[in-house]
């Protein structure tokens, strides 16, 4: 049930800049759950987009797909658990088994959905540019012939069916796995005859098979392990014959519940969390669309799950395996034009960083601009006989990281590298933890952050000996220190010598290695410390302005808007005034237009080519009105992890940064704008209005392109 939109003859007056119950009231904020599978649905939605090249349109199909596995993993298992535990949620006036119910329903008609526009749009397009997959009845006798030997050749010697009997009862099958159901008529070799069996398919073997081109005419011809499998069943029960073979998957609780209090080796209780994340408790089954009811029912009653946890899918139950397609497929004509980031040109001119940033600062806004002199200062630090220490936090770096090279290098050279990694980058973990024994054998100090408190703050200090002097060099960003997803999504770099910002990041790193009470951090906002405080500032601020009669105005770019504090402060600037303009990616928890409330207040998502991941905050009245940061305005990042917010001091920046929020909310073809009862309509240009794409703008602007 999606709560509505309040009506505004309830809204009362508009809250003072001292706050009033009005804005504490349930319906005003949107359940953060329903919120994010908005987000969801409008990445579904590009699958349709014919702007876009076909392959890129089902790679946001894939997308999809994936982004709703992790919500079953993680959202819906941690309702589940909610209910199970008889809590309620109670910050938007839902209970649990309320929202879940809503979901459940959101979830079923979206699934159908993409199913549909796979079969009906996204197949038929793909089969015109003779790029095919080819379902079983449309084989050839040389196409089945080749199929049974890669099943004999590249299968059987690693396949392991289960049949079930008192001596092999049902599996204990891996979360997300593909599996089949098979029903079976005769006698095994022992003489059993119970007639069910469990075939998990080899998570070593790719879901998609391309078939020899000898075999089929011009083109790409493709077919699924699943089909291979189904169609010869038979031979992984000699002597038996298959009535029935069903492809399911099952999706498990992925979350981790490590104790604080309890944890005396965080690396050591993750390795055991990692092997339990495979086989948590299941919150989702889908299954072929005819598999027949009595093996359904079997099924749920295995997993212990309800009917409204059931999918019946028509295709394959993995649709995000098919990812691997793009890389067997040379077409560049189905997919985004290629272009080559650009590097601003002091940097080209005088490669010296050191020399560079001893003059100005340097802001790169990826993927327009390229990552590459992140690595490049590290290269240049790991190798300079002058730099005496370097300091770095890795949140996602990818298991192979230059970056990472680079850190043992320096450190098998005898400098002082310190690296905080965190061990908890959800889906990371076990990429990270083998990165932190890489590291410390190298002799570099891997620390783990503070327990309780993931470390998400992004952050590179090199400490270099000039002359009598010690110098610091450093880097701030908004996202994570990893090559590949620079180049995807969109995220700000500064690199900056300034000396008081490499004061504050030294005692950011104090505080993540050592002991003691936090010291005063002149420019950078910390959490859990001083973050939300002082965003909180910044916004009386502006609320302040706009009583002197002032324009005022508030920017913020976020991936998640979802801190119930930050959100009443700024229906209080709204109230008082302040113009206030969100680009939220995903989860958004404020309810804007509502007179009294929020009518001041904008909300729009851009959904692109790129994954729009920057966090920046711009207060019109600041002293520093641009801070770019690692968090997002949620009670995670400002409550339970160690975040930074960094302003950009040079003025110059600072307004090319405003200058970039404007043209993402000019947007009026990939731009999504937030109503009052939590839906999200399309913007489209208005008749004889120019179309803007925001990262169309950009990329020409800043990339050439």
């Amino acid at each position: 049930m999606t709560r509505p939109a309040p009506n505004p003859s309830d809204a009362g007056a508009p809250a003072s800049a001292g706050g009033t119950e009005e804005t504490h009231r349930a319906e005003l904020y949107i359940n953060r759950h329903l919120s994010l599978m908005q987000f969801n649905l409008r990445v579904l939605e590009q699958a349709l987009n014919e702007g876009y090249p076909l392959l890129e349109r089902l790679q946001f199909l894939l997308i999809f797909s994936s982004n709703l596995d992790e919500f079953y993993e993680i959202r819906v298992a941690w309702l589940k658990r909610q209910i199970s535990f008889a809590r309620e949620v109670l910050a938007d006036g839902l209970q649990p088994q309320e929202v879940l119910r809503e979901l459940c329903g959101l979830c079923h008609a979206a699934i159908e959905r993409q199913y549909r526009i796979l079969n009906e749009t996204l197949l038929p397009a793909l089969e015109r540019e003779r790029i095919r997959f080819l379902a079983r009845d449309t084989w050839s006798p040389e196409i089945d012939q080749w199929a049974q030997e890669h099943l004999r050749e590249q299968v059987l010697p690693v396949i392991s069916p289960i049949g079930l009997d008192p001596a092999h009862p049902f599996p204990r099958l891996v979360n997300k796995s593909l599996n089949f159901i098979v029903s079976l008529e005769g006698r095994d070799a022992f003489g059993r005859e119970n007639g069910l069996a469990i075939v998990p398919a080899p998570r070593s073997l790719p879901r998609i098979i391309r078939v020899p081109d000898e075999l089929c005419p011009p083109g790409d011809h493709f077919v699924f392990l699943s089909s291979v499998i189904h169609a010869h069943v038979d031979l992984l029960f000699p002597g038996m014959r298959a009535t029935g073979c069903y492809q399911f998957r099952l999706t498990r609780d992925a979350d981790f519940d490590l104790n604080a209090a309890e944890v005396e080796d965080l690396a050591r209780a993750l390795r055991g969390e990692l092997h339990t994340r495979r086989f948590g408790s299941a919150v989702r089954l889908e299954i072929a669309a005819d598999c027949p009811g009595e093996l359904v029912d079997f099924l749920l009653d295995q997993f212990n799950l309800e009917e409204t946890d059931l999918y019946r899918v028509n295709g394959p139950v993995n649709l995000g395996r098919m990812m691997q397609l793009r890389g067997m497929l040379n077409r560049p004509d189905l997919v985004f034009p290629a272009f080559t980031p650009s590097l601003p040109e002091v940097l080209r001119e005088t490669p010296n960083y050191f020399q560079v940033l001893s003059e100005r600062d340097i802001l790169l806004y990826h993927p327009y601009e390229s990552f590459t002199p992140v690595v490049d200062l590290l290269r240049q630090a790991a190798r300079d006989s002058q730099v005496l220490a370097i300091k770095m936090t890795l949140y996602r770096t990818g298991l192979r990281s230059e970056l990472v090279d680079l850190l043992a290098d320096a450190a098998r050279a005898g400098k002082e590298v310190t690296v905080v990694i965190e061990l908890r980058a959800r889906f990371d973990e076990a990429e990270n933890l083998q990165l932190a024994s890489q590291l410390q054998e190298a002799g570099a100090v891997v620390t783990y952050g503070v327990v309780g408190h993931k470390t998400h703050g992004k952050a590179l200090l090199v400490v270099r000996r000039e002359g009598r002097q010690l110098k610091r060099y450093l880097h701030l960003g908004t996202g994570n220190y990893h090559a590949g997803n620079a180049r995807l999504y969109t995220d700000y770099s500064l690199l900056s010598a300034n000396p008081e910002l490499g004061s504050d990041v030294h005692k950011f790193f104090q505080q993540l290695t050592g002991m003691g009470r936090t010291e005063h951090i002149g420019h950078l906002f910390c959490a859990p410390f001083t973050l939300r405080t002082r965003l909180l500032e910044l916004i009386d601020g502006e609320i302040a302005a706009a009583g002197r009669g002032e324009p005022a105005r508030i920017i913020f770019k976020a991936n998640g808007l979802t801190d119930a504090s930050i959100i009443e402060a700024l229906y209080r600037a709204s109230g008082a005034g302040v113009q206030v303009d969100l680009i939220i990616r995903g989860m958004c928890c404020l309810r804007p237009g509502i007179p009294g409330v929020s009518e001041r207040i904008r909300v729009i998502s851009v959904i692109g080519r790129f994954l729009e991941h920057s966090r920046v905050y711009y207060f019109r009245h600041a002293v520093s009105p641009v801070y770019c940061s690692s968090a997002d305005v949620m009670e995670r990042n400002l409550r339970n992890r160690l975040e930074i917010a960094f302003p950009l001091l040079d003025s110059g920046l600072a307004q090319r940064v405003t200058s970039e929020l404007e043209t993402m909310l000019a947007d009026n073809c990939q731009s999504w704008e937030l109503q009052s009862d939590g839906s999200y309509v399309l913007n489209r240009p208005a008749e004889g209005e120019e179309e803007r794409r925001a990262q169309s703008q950009l990329l020409a602007q800043l990339a050439g392109h």
